[in-house]
């Protein structure tokens, strides 16, 4: 079975509410770099959610790394593969400092605190923060926010990215920066994004979610 991530017929709808999404359809392959649109509400973000398992849909199949996923457990390795930059980084964020917050997914996976401090020190480096490691998180601008939002992603050495409205509240010079640092990253990735720019400079290719299916170049 080919293909980092299949999605087969997704239908989800929340309680009392219309669907939001309808059969949707998605693969995702080694070295991919995929960027979603579709309007406010349209269920763009939940899609990401159902592929690590954090809501189940109503019918359809999650296939991620080769395997069929259904129940709770079985998302165990997903989330340890995938890394997800939610759109809110006050949801990502909890620890005191920034040092704190990208040393959290290393430790809590077994690392000793000498290797997830050379970690920290990496990643930040590599993102051209590492001004920022004894920061205190709550106290950072909203784009300083989301860069630390996609560190701690980063320190866990996942093999796929799904990164929700990325660019939020960057400027000019914090957007290009992440066009950079995004272009260079190995890993495959599944990216909303809103900014048309952006799309165009990270994109392998784009796909469009639009009442509830996915439209676009080889979505399915």
């Amino acid at each position: 079975m080919s293909g980092l991530f299949r999605l087969e017929n997704i239908h989800f709808s929340w309680p009392g509410r219309d669907a939001v999404l309808c059969g949707a359809n998605m693969q995702l392959d080694a070295g991919e770099r995929v960027c979603m649109t579709g309007y406010n509400g349209a269920g763009k973000s939940t899609l990401l959610h159902i592929m690590v398992g954090l809501l189940k849909p109503s019918s359809g199949k999650v296939i991620a790394f080769g395997h069929h996923r259904q129940k709770e457990a079985d998302f165990f390795e997903v989330r340890r593969r995938v890394g997800l930059v939610f759109q809110d980084a006050d949801d990502q964020l909890f620890c005191p400092t920034v040092a704190e917050d990208v040393a959290f997914g290393p430790l809590n996976c077994g690392k000793s605190r000498d290797q997830a401090l050379a970690i920290v020190g990496k990643v930040l480096l590599d993102l051209g923060i590492a001004h920022f490691r004894d920061r205190v998180t709550h106290k950072l601008s909203g784009g300083e926010k989301r860069l630390v939002s996609l560190a701690t992603v980063l320190a866990m050495e996942p093999d796929v990215l799904l990164l929700d409205e990325p660019t939020t509240a960057l400027d000019e010079r914090a957007t290009q920066r992440l066009i950079e640092i995004v272009q260079q990253l190995p890993q495959a990735m599944v990216i909303i994004s809103h900014d048309r720019h952006f799309r165009r400079q990270v994109a392998t290719r784009s796909i469009s979610l639009i009442d509830g299916v996915l439209d676009g170049p080889e979505a399915t």
